[in-house]
């Protein structure tokens, strides 16, 4: 069982990555592989909505999303971790995670993430967290991604990397949020191994409100 821990950061040792980096240490403790993946400092388009990648089945644009969600296939569980930046996840993060989803689901590529248990962490110097973590979580919740918790929200604090070592709560629920993380992962082998089946997948159905 493997978890991609994405730092959607432009700094890849800075803050967010402090509360990854626990993460990763706690999910090695409970038998649980991980990796850190940086989306990097060049610039991420957002999505242009022209639906290319249904024909494709990718995203049209040349950058890393596409080499993202051929990586993500291989994992069994996701943590998207961002810094808040006007009380919302980074832009780079947000324009890659809307192109992600987006193309996966379009693409008929929509396995990489259903079912996969996910979690939201973000890093703030004070406040604007639990609107970055809201909005982060939208993307597990509409593409049925079990979302797991720690025992608090799930954000760690400080200016520097320094400060966010010395943020001992937050770290602390970094821990839970792993072990946490872990215990679904376990529940869900032992659930196939019992031949517990997967929940019915239903044809999409969309409503428009405008007749």
């Amino acid at each position: 069982m493997k978890v991609l821990l994405v730092n959607g950061s432009p700094h890849k040792n800075g803050c967010t990555n402090v509360a990854l980096k626990e993460i990763a240490e706690t999910l090695k403790e409970e038998g649980i592989e991980s990796e850190i993946y940086h989306i990097g400092v060049k610039p991420i388009s957002g999505c242009i909505g022209c639906r290319a990648c249904v024909k494709l089945g990718h995203c049209c644009i040349n950058d890393n999303v596409n080499e993202f969600v051929e990586k993500a296939k291989d994992f069994d569980g996701f943590i998207f971790g961002s810094p808040v930046h006007y009380a919302a996840a980074s832009g780079a993060l947000t324009s890659f995670m809307d192109r992600v989803f987006f193309s996966a689901f379009c693409s008929g590529h929509g396995e990489t993430f259903l079912h996969k248990p996910a979690a939201a962490v973000v890093s703030a110097r004070r406040s604007g967290t639990t609107a970055a973590l809201d909005q982060i979580n939208k993307y597990f919740t509409i593409t049925q991604m079990p979302v797991i918790s720690g025992r608090y929200w799930n954000m760690v604090h400080g200016a520097v990397p320094q400060e966010v070592e010395q943020d001992l709560e937050g770290l602390q629920n970094m821990r839970i949020l792993a072990r946490n993380m872990a215990w679904h992962l376990k529940c869900q082998e032992a659930g196939k191994k019992a031949g517990v089946k997967m929940p019915k997948e239903e044809e999409t159905v969309f409503t428009n409100f405008i007749r």
